[in-house]
């Protein structure tokens, strides 16, 4: 299927706005960067609730819980690792960094078995029932997680070598966003190969096309959909460490205010497309940016006003996947 260059054009004529804008190359560059790698973390956490949708119909709003038990996950293992945390050596920090995101996302899966298997299986293809099942399970989840860790704001400090910036030039650029670029990309190209490259994203493909036909063929379709919620919830931890790392702290209702975020992503660039939900990511991260630098009042407002512009262009999203 040939690729609509118009979302991309679109990305690109954003970033050449805000050139004149800003005042100065420097600052704009450091505004830029900053943007994409806040889009790429937004994407990372949005990419388990497109994969979910897009691949199982599902419309899972109580996704912001798995976004928190990964995020307080790392608490508790940044926590229990500081000495690592806090040492000189950078091989320790990002061993304490990778420690704390393989737990969290090995939390979030572990949950999402549960979810799946009591909340969401009872109502696949009854989206309005999906909605209001999945909220009370995440209004469930948030008490359940403020009775374990507490109500109070718990600091989630960076490890040592990750604090700060370096320059490149003028250029200031945060030592943890230019990881979180990494990681983003490191997600992407895994999503894209394997939906695209491998036998398990060609069954799972042909499942949500024809059911009946693949298990007919011998496949268990529905191992398969509860892997890819598995994956999903796994992701949304994995968003929620970064997340938190960001924010330099984590409270139970951070799932809540990012799942309001991801939703804007998603419906901008297409329900299911995860090419739109990196686009509609990419231009979230971008234009809180240079808004917030711009005109600090209306950046709380920014992200509502790209979605209605969007929609108002193409009422689909950017990169629409079939009638559902």
């Amino acid at each position: 299927m040939k690729l609509d260059p118009k979302p991309l054009a679109l990305l690109a004529a954003l970033m050449l706005l805000a050139l004149p804008l800003t005042g100065s190359p420097t600052t704009w560059l450091t505004l830029t960067l900053a943007g994409v790698a806040m889009g790429l973390i937004i994407f990372v956490i949005a990419s388990g609730l497109t994969l979910v949708f897009g691949l199982m119909d599902v419309l899972n709003f109580g996704h912001g819980v798995f976004i928190a038990l990964g995020a307080f996950t790392a608490t508790t293992v940044l926590a229990a690792l500081a000495p690592w945390a806090t040492s000189a050596s950078v091989a320790a920090n990002l061993a304490a960094l990778a420690a704390a995101c393989t737990a969290g996302m090995a939390v979030a899966a572990a949950v999402g078995v549960v979810f799946e298997r009591v909340l969401v299986r009872p109502v696949y293809g009854q989206h309005l029932k999906q909605i209001l099942i999945t909220m009370g399970g995440m209004i469930i989840g948030e008490e359940l997680i403020r009775a374990a860790w507490g109500p109070a704001l718990i600091p989630l400090e960076l490890p040592e070598s990750l604090r700060g910036i370096f320059l490149l030039g003028d250029v200031a650029v945060e030592k943890f966003r230019a990881l979180s670029m990494l990681i983003g990309l490191a997600v992407l190209a895994v999503l894209l190969f394997v939906l695209n490259r491998t036998k398990i994203g060609l069954l799972i493909r042909a499942g949500v096309q024809d059911r009946e036909m693949v298990e007919a063929l011998g496949y268990r379709i529905r191992r398969l959909f509860v892997g890819v919620f598995v994956a999903g919830s796994a992701l949304a931890g994995l968003g929620g460490v970064l997340w938190g790392l960001v924010q330099q702290g984590v409270d139970s209702q951070i799932g809540a205010r990012v799942n309001l975020l991801l939703f804007i992503v998603i419906i901008i660039g297409g329900l299911g497309s995860t090419l739109g939900c990196l686009v509609g990511a990419l231009l979230v991260g971008l234009v809180a940016n240079y808004v917030g630098f711009l005109a600090p009042k209306a950046a709380l407002f920014s992200n509502i006003g790209l979605m209605v512009a969007i929609l108002l262009w193409r009422p689909q999203g950017l990169y629409p996947v079939g009638a559902r």
